[in-house]
């Protein structure tokens, strides 16, 4: 059972990283990305700390239940920026990091 809860947290890490290079990405190509700058700057933080939380819990890190705690805050505030915007970029992404915080959630409660 915790290994389906690792993997399925790993999986949602790399998804939701995956989603906010994506989403800070388009967000560059906007016309008007002044509105988006903490969107950007959230979806890049929580890219990187995703991939960190995937790696460790991956590799078994004894930091890995914290470091998916901070993934699971960064996350939500990532999705509740992402969400303020229409872009269809970023509702994907804001879907992508409540799904990831979410399973960051069950994982670190292990």
């Amino acid at each position: 059972m915790a290994h389906d809860l690792n993997q399925d947290c790993i999986d949602a890490c790399n998804a939701c990283a995956d989603a906010c290079d994506h989403c800070s990405t388009a967000c560059l190509q906007e016309l008007d990305i002044k509105p988006l700058a903490h969107c950007i700057a959230l979806d890049i933080d929580c890219a990187a700390l995703c991939r960190l939380a995937a790696a460790a819990t991956a590799r078994g890190s004894e930091f890995a239940k914290r470091i998916c705690n901070l993934c699971m805050l960064v996350c939500e505030a990532c999705a509740e920026e992402c969400g303020k915007h229409d872009h269809a970029h970023c509702q994907d992404c804001a879907t992508a990091c409540r799904a990831c915080a979410e399973a960051c959630r069950r994982m670190a409660a292990l």
